[in-house]
C-alpha cells in the first residue's frame, strides 16, 4: 500500500506564515463601558451638583449665571442624557484613537513621496537605498513597498524563475503585506459608523419622551402647569441638541478617516505598480 505523503507548498506556507495573530480587542472591550461609567458619573455629580441650582434643590431651576447654569439646564435633560453623554465620550475616545494610528501610518512623510524617492533608487539599480527610504518613512506604505522590495531583491538573484514568475512572486508579497496592513487602518470605524446613528436615534428618543412631558402638561390646563410645560420642551430640545451633535462629530471624523485610508491605500497601488514595472524593465 503506498503511503499518503502531505506536500506542503512553498506558497502556502509563506501565506499561513502571514497571517496576523489574532489580537485581543481589549482597547474595544474597555473603551465603551468606561465611557458609559464617565457618562453616568458627571450626569450625576457633575451637571447634577446641588451647586447648579437655586437653593441646591436639584429638581429646581438652574442657577442664573455662568456654567453652573448650562449644567443644570443640561442635567434637566432626564434619563436620556447621560446616555447620550456616554455616546459622546465613546466617539471621541475613537476618534483619537483613530487619529492617532492614521496619524502613524502616514508615516514621517507621504507615501506618494516614498514611491518617488524608491522609482530613482530602483532605476539606479540600488535596492538597499530604496529600502533604507522604507525604513525612514515609517509608514503603511512604507511596510508594504519594504516587503516588495525584499522580495525584489530575492527575485533579482534568482535564476530558476522567469520573469513572469518572478513579478507574480513580487505581486502575492505585496498583496499579503497589503492585506494585513488594511485591516489594522479601518479597525474600530465601525463604531464611528455605528454612533451617527444611535446618537440621532437616542436624541430623537429624548426628544419624544420630552415632547410626552410637555403634552401631558398641557392637556391637564391651568398656568400651573406652565412650568412642567416648558420643563418638557426644554428636555426635548436638550436630547435633540446632544444627538445632533455627536451624530455629526461621529459623521465628520468618519468620512475624514475613510479620506485619509483611501489615499494610503491608493499610494500602496501606486507603489506595487511601481515595483513590478521596474523589475520588468531592469531585469528582464
Amino acid at each position: 500500500m503506498a503511503e499518503t505523503k502531505t506536500t506542503v507548498t512553498a506558497a502556502s506556507a509563506k501565506t499561513a506564515s502571514h497571517q496576523p495573530a489574532k489580537s485581543s480587542n481589549l482597547f474595544s472591550s474597555l473603551a465603551v463601558p468606561i465611557c458609559l461609567v464617565i457618562g453616568f458619573c458627571l450626569y450625576f455629580f457633575v451637571l447634577g451638583n446641588p451647586s447648579n441650582f437655586q437653593g441646591g434643590n436639584v429638581e429646581g431651576k438652574p442657577v442664573e449665571a455662568g456654567i453652573g447654569k448650562w449644567f443644570g439646564t443640561v442635567y434637566h435633560g432626564g434619563i436620556i442624557v447621560p446616555i447620550l453623554l456616554s455616546v459622546m465620550l465613546t466617539c471621541l475616545t475613537f476618534v483619537i484613537e483613530r487619529a492617532l494610528y492614521l496619524s502613524k501610518a502616514k508615516g514621517k512623510f507621504s507615501g506618494a513621496e516614498l514611491v518617488r524617492k524608491v522609482q530613482y533608487h530602483l532605476a539606479n539599480k540600488n535596492v538597499d537605498a530604496a529600502l533604507a527610504e522604507c525604513d525612514k518613512q515609517k509608514g503603511s506604505v512604507g511596510n508594504v513597498l519594504k516587503a516588495g522590495l525584499k522580495k525584489y531583491k530575492e527575485m533579482i538573484g534568482n535564476t530558476e524563475l522567469d520573469t513572469e514568475q518572478k513579478l507574480l512572486h513580487i505581486k502575492n508579497e505585496i498583496e499579503e503585506t497589503t492585506a494585513l496592513e488594511l485591516p489594522m487602518m479601518e479597525k474600530n470605524l465601525v463604531f464611528l459608523s455605528t454612533i451617527a446613528s444611535v446618537a440621532t436615534l437616542l436624541g430623537l428618543l429624548g426628544t419624544v419622551l420630552g415632547m410626552i412631558k410637555a403634552f401631558t402638561a398641557m392637556s391637564s390646563g391651568g398656568a400651573a402647569d406652565s412650568t412642567q410645560l416648558a420643563l418638557g420642551i426644554s428636555e426635548a430640545l436638550i436630547n435633540t441638541a446632544l444627538g445632533i451633535s455627536t451624530s455629526a462629530i461621529s459623521i465628520i471624523a468618519y468620512n475624514y478617516f475613510t479620506t485619509n485610508i483611501d489615499s494610503i491605500t491608493y499610494a500602496i497601488d501606486e507603489s506595487g505598480f511601481t515595483l513590478t514595472q521596474s523589475f520588468a524593465a531592469n531585469h528582464k
